[in-house]
């Protein structure tokens, strides 16, 4: 795994915003990067792909154990969604997607620093953008990332537990420019699949009674969302969520694994496993070098690092529902960058990866987004 710095193309702005990547700058600063790359050889890739096989199925195993042993006041998961986490896991839900954040070098096991589970995004420029970066810079070169076919055929997949109409909804919330880039990167791969991918704000959804409607009072039977599980179940209609009168994507069941909650779950389970990191929900278990993070949290939020003691902490308005501690694992550093690897799943299997610079150690909604390849 080397870092590579290269010379963007000339015209790149405009190559990346025909792909519709149109929030490639973000307040004046590049967020998609080709000033560097990131160049990894075949077996490099072959040991990043088991180790994401390998952390799926272990996550899974730690979600049956939550439900088998009705653990969700660890996840301070409100207790009328119990019982939905249970039906959506024991009914088999149908899941689209996830990314897991790994710490990797290129030697040794790739550690998990969490799995975005639920609402994750850098897909767009994961699965497309890269891939036409990689055709015009280094087309003689491979790229791990098969993350857009195997999304089209995962939504073929899903058909059979979709409304016979074939009508999804897929919501964000609108004043977010990079989560309406995802979501229509995404409706694109469910209308590729034969899917009628429609788009709706997620204010614009209501409750009219019996079912959850938009404001063509059209009954809305699917959705896909790129907003939380747990902040939907605060919302004034969430409660209408434990009908089951939609199907919502990712599942209910998702709620554990976008938990940091599982950290611990997963170390209790598998101590000393390779690719996991020892995690507790004890504030005492780790003397020095530990990361401290908020059960529920995004983009870095909240998150406070301990190391060589000296506490780097990044704000936010999370904490309130609890936190977990971690051991600390340092990201690699290349010249000034710190790089976190996003290793996608699709249907549960492995399908490329993204890889975010920033210039502190806590990867945030600021970080960069550099492509790469392998030979």
């Amino acid at each position: 795994m080397q870092r590579e710095e290269r010379i963007p193309r000339v015209d790149w702005p405009a190559k990346v915003e025909a792909l519709g990547f149109d929030f490639h700058t973000i307040d004046g600063e590049v967020y998609w990067d080709e000033r560097a790359c990131y160049r990894f050889t075949a077996e490099e890739i072959n040991r990043l792909e088991a180790a994401t096989a390998e952390l799926q199925e272990r996550c899974i195993e730690a979600a049956g154990r939550v439900v088998e042993r009705g653990e969700y006041e660890r996840f301070r998961i409100p207790e009328a969604f119990h019982a939905l986490i249970e039906r959506s896991w024991n009914e088999d839900d149908p899941s689209l997607y996830g990314r897991f954040d790994l710490s990797w070098d290129g030697h040794g096991e790739p550690k998990m620093l969490e799995y975005n589970a639920d609402t994750p995004t850098a897909l767009l420029e994961a699965s497309v953008v890269q891939w036409y970066w990689l055709q015009d810079v280094v087309p003689q070169a491979d790229q791990f990332n098969s993350i857009h076919e195997k999304l089209i055929a995962r939504w073929k997949e899903m058909r059979g537990a979709l409304p016979a109409d074939g009508r999804v909804y897929f919501a964000c919330a609108a004043q977010s420019a990079e989560d309406r880039g995802n979501l229509d990167y995404l409706r694109d791969t469910a209308t590729q699949a034969g899917i009628d991918a429609r788009p709706i704000d997620i204010a614009d959804i209501g409750w009219d009674g019996a079912r959850f409607v938009g404001l063509d009072d059209r009954a809305i039977a699917a959705l896909f969302k790129l907003y939380p599980w747990e902040w939907m179940a605060r919302e004034e209609f969430g409660v209408h969520l434990l009908e089951r009168k939609m199907v919502v994507i990712e599942p209910a069941w998702k709620m554990l694994l976008s938990n940091k909650a599982i950290l611990p779950v997963l170390w209790e389970m598998f101590p000393g496993h390779p690719n996991l990191l020892a995690a507790s929900f004890e504030p005492g278990r780790f003397a020095t070098d530990f990361v401290k993070k908020p059960i529920y949290s995004r983009e870095g939020a909240n998150v406070a690092i301990t190391s060589q003691g000296r506490t780097l902490e990044h704000g936010g308005e999370y904490g309130d529902e609890g936190w977990i501690w971690q051991a600390y694992h340092a990201l690699p550093r290349f010249g000034e960058s710190y790089a976190v690897i996003g290793s996608w799943v699709v249907g549960g299997e492995p399908a490329g990866i993204g890889i975010r610079e920033d210039a502190t150690p806590i990867t945030r909604d600021t970080s960069r987004f550099v492509p790469h390849y392998f030979v």
